[in-house]
């Protein structure tokens, strides 16, 4: 049989607008995102997410049982000026957030929390695990 290849219909979009010297528009929009790293150790669970461009006030994190949650309100600013006039000013304001489960129950009256340099450091110790007692059946 014969070679076959696939057609692509926007495969030559470059080609189709060198003629006319425009090029199709691109947008760049970078979604911020939190990044995050989790270590754990026998006490206490360590979290370091980067979280740039952010007041501490902006910050926000909950614990329910061994489920983590951290958002946080996010306002960037760009301008380009060329002499005296604006060239380009962009703006954006949205919110991010990341929720995720631990392995154990957090105790929430011993977490510490602290934001430096676009990096919110968590320290979240374990819940010791309730005792079980056996009841002997007579």
């Amino acid at each position: 049989m014969a070679n076959l290849t696939r057609y692509d219909p926007f495969g030559d979009l470059d080609d189709m607008f060198k003629g006319f010297m425009l090029r199709p528009v691109q947008f760049e929009q970078q979604v911020p995102q939190i990044r995050m790293d989790v270590k754990e150790n026998d006490g206490a669970y360590m979290i370091r997410a980067d979280i740039p461009g952010v007041k501490k006030d902006d910050i926000k994190v909950s614990v329910d049982g061994n489920v983590v949650s951290i958002s946080a309100e996010v306002k960037q600013e760009k301008e380009e000026k060329e002499g005296e006039r604006v060239i380009r000013s962009e703006r954006y304001r949205g919110a991010v957030s990341r929720s995720f489960s631990l392995g154990q129950d957090v105790d929430e009256s011993a977490a510490q929390a602290k934001y430096a340099d676009g990096v919110l450091d968590l320290t979240l110790p374990k819940k010791t695990a309730a005792r079980q007692s056996k009841i002997v059946v007579r």
